[in-house]
């Protein structure tokens, strides 16, 4: 496979989750994420887990975590962040069930639907991946607020026509896609995994960043509570720009 993201890694490691921003989306995804977890040490498939920064925090809550992911540069930085007890994985999101027998108590799946031109393939992956019983987790970016970060930008031709748009230009300069949560909620079901919630996951921090501020790090346990509020309350969670899926994959069919 050809590394993509070796030229990101250190730009996506190093400094987007030095941020706010990573700091609240870190915080944001573990705690809905505790709302539906079983207790630890449950087994958790990270997919796409880059370089391991929601893995963390559930190793430190005594979760027992697979890491998989098709970049050897973000598995190299995820060595380095998570403790020896992880495994890692080399491989793609969409030869998950083929490359590990073992199947899981939650899947997660964050950040990397929308790098793809078709989402299909890789949901059933997941879905294949989970236990009965178990958790499947996506977060990807969300087709309704699309013209947000252009307005923000006054960006004004972008922003008008991002209203009909599901592609854009993301923030590290690379292609995306984004979804709704009706469409993921489909496929999910087409595989067997019953939607149970979904969740924004920024709103505030997007709009201060687009807009021009600089957020003090300072404050970022304060804004992350914020902002933990908005994601689970209308009309705040439906203006996120990235959302956050969660689903229960049913009960094997007896016989």
């Amino acid at each position: 496979m050809d590394d993509t993201w070796a030229g990101l890694a250190d730009l996506f490691a190093d400094e987007a989750y030095a941020s706010v921003k990573g700091y609240v989306r870190t915080f944001v995804l573990h705690h809905q994420l505790l709302e539906h977890l079983p207790p630890p040490p449950a087994s958790v498939l990270d997919v796409g887990g880059g370089a391991g920064h929601q893995s963390l925090p559930l190793v430190q809550a005594g979760y027992d975590v697979t890491l998989l992911d098709p970049s050897e540069a973000m598995l190299a930085k995820a060595r380095i962040r998570l403790p020896a007890d992880v495994t890692f994985v080399h491989a793609a999101g969409e030869q998950a069930s083929e490359v590990i027998d073992e199947r899981f108590d939650a899947v997660l799946c964050h950040g990397v639907l929308g790098y793809l031109d078709d989402p299909a393939p890789l949901v059933a992956q997941l879905c294949a991946c989970a236990k009965p019983g178990g958790l499947v987790s996506i977060m990807t970016a969300n087709a309704r607020a699309m013209a947000v970060r252009p307005a923000m930008e006054r960006r004004w031709d972008d922003a008008l026509a991002a209203f009909d748009s599901r592609t854009e230009i993301n923030v590290l300069g690379v292609p995306g896609r984004a979804d709704t949560v009706e469409d993921l909620s489909a496929l999910l079901e087409d595989n067997g995994v019953d939607p149970v919630a979904w969740y924004g996951v920024w709103l505030f921090v997007d709009w201060h960043e687009f807009g021009g501020a600089t957020l003090d790090l300072a404050d970022a346990p304060r804004i992350a509570a914020v902002e933990l509020e908005a994601a689970r309350r209308d009309p705040y969670r439906s203006l996120s720009r990235v959302f956050h899926l969660l689903g229960r994959k049913r009960p094997a069919s007896p016989g």
